[in-house]
């Protein structure tokens, strides 16, 4: 990873500078609010759910909780959301490099960095501090290192309609391989925990440890649909970078294309659920729906109406998303923060304003301590790339 600072006498651009100098604010901002919810925010909505027990706290507690197979929560978004934006800053980062030095440049680029990712990866998975084969070799950086490397290359020599055909080929291959290959001692077309084909496959092959005991859910063949969501947030670059569409024209194409993605998922989830743990083609098209129509509402009130002050907390996290990810699994905040308002303080907010609010200080003070962590990198002009 490499790092930039400024003097510390000289504060940030504002956001229409950032803007300006070729940075999609509403990007930035996205990312970070799709960072907000792992860094603390989801602890904060469960203890509100325990403060209060009325049937909406609960109901949106309860969305903050991947769903334990089949099904679809808020909280099942997060991490496709992240991938989808990847595939986006696909577009940004990538084309001045093919343009400029052409696509031996961009391997170059795409290699260095999936490499790196992954090896984030691992470290996150706690390294080499076990010894094989208790060393996680497949994780969520993992994948995101794999998906950008695919769709990397993949953007390098297709456009609109190759990535299309592609995503297509995918989905749909994935689809026929999960519902006609025969499990050994089960048969086809299960989807059922430990009884599918993608955590067969885990089981069977995929070495070290695996998050499940005998299988991934960042496992193998799910790798391939995974694929496709960050191809579609390549589609979502190509109109965002695409001048001859009117901005207000990318909200409508983002947000409707969006839904159409949800409702088109869920009608095909009748038939292949709808499930994270193995990223069914059906779940690749909801989250990609529902990831489409975030960020166009996110375009409009940032890019189209100009409303920004609101979204500079969520930009300081998005510049520094990578980062603040692995310093929270090295430091974790929650825990931190329980070492200044835990202990009998945590106990005497439960019992003077009710069971709940200690645990509602505590995720708060974590998530206070990692908001000031990247707004002091984002006042250093500090922004770690890999």
């Amino acid at each position: 990873m490499s790092g930039t600072a400024s003097p510390p006498n000289r504060t940030p651009p504002p956001a229409s500078s950032t803007v300006a100098a070729g940075r999609l604010l509403s990007l930035d901002a996205l990312r970070g609010f799709d960072m907000f919810w792992i860094l603390g925010a989801d602890s904060l909505v469960q203890a509100l759910g325990k403060v209060s027990d009325t049937g909406v706290a609960q109901a949106i507690a309860s969305q903050l909780r991947h769903k334990a197979w089949e099904g679809f929560a808020f909280y099942d978004l997060i991490f496709p959301l992240f991938v989808f934006m990847v595939g986006i800053s696909i577009v940004f980062s990538l084309e001045k490099i093919v343009n400029r030095e052409g696509k031996l440049a961009a391997y170059r680029r795409i290699l260095r960095r999936s490499v790196l990712l992954f090896a984030f990866g691992i470290l996150y998975s706690g390294g080499v501090s076990q010894e094989w084969p208790n060393i996680r070799l497949m994780g969520v950086l993992n994948r995101i290192a794999l998906c950008y490397l695919f769709a990397g290359f993949i953007y390098c020599h297709f456009r609109t309609k190759g990535i299309i055909g592609l995503g297509a080929a995918l989905l749909i291959g994935y689809w026929a391989l999960m519902c006609f290959v025969p499990v050994p001692g089960l048969g086809a077309g299960s989807f059922a925990p430990g009884a599918n084909l993608a955590n067969y496959l885990d089981k069977s092959y995929l070495p070290g440890r695996k998050y499940d005991g005998n299988w991934d859910p960042e496992g193998l063949l799910s790798t391939l649909p995974a694929i496709v969501t960050c191809l579609l947030g390549v589609l979502a670059g190509f109109l965002l970078k695409n001048d001859a569409v009117q901005p207000r024209r990318k909200v409508a194409y983002l947000i409707g294309g969006g839904l159409a993605g949800v409702l088109i998922g869920f009608l095909w989830g009748l038939q292949l659920p709808v499930i994270k743990k193995i990223w069914t083609s059906s779940y690749v098209l909801v989250a990609g729906g529902y990831s489409c129509a975030l960020l166009g509402l996110f375009y409009l009130v940032i890019e189209v109406w100009e409303c920004r002050g609101w979204a500079q907390p969520f930009v300081w996290i998005g510049m520094n998303s990578i980062t603040i990810y692995l310093l929270d699994n090295v430091v974790n905040f929650e825990r931190l923060a329980a070492r200044f308002v835990g202990g009998d303080i945590k106990a005497f907010f439960d019992g003077a304003f009710g069971q709940g609010f200690g645990d509602l200080l505590v995720a708060a003070a974590g998530l206070a301590l990692a908001f000031l962590v990247v707004h002091f990198l984002y006042r250093r002009r500090v922004f770690l790339r890999l």
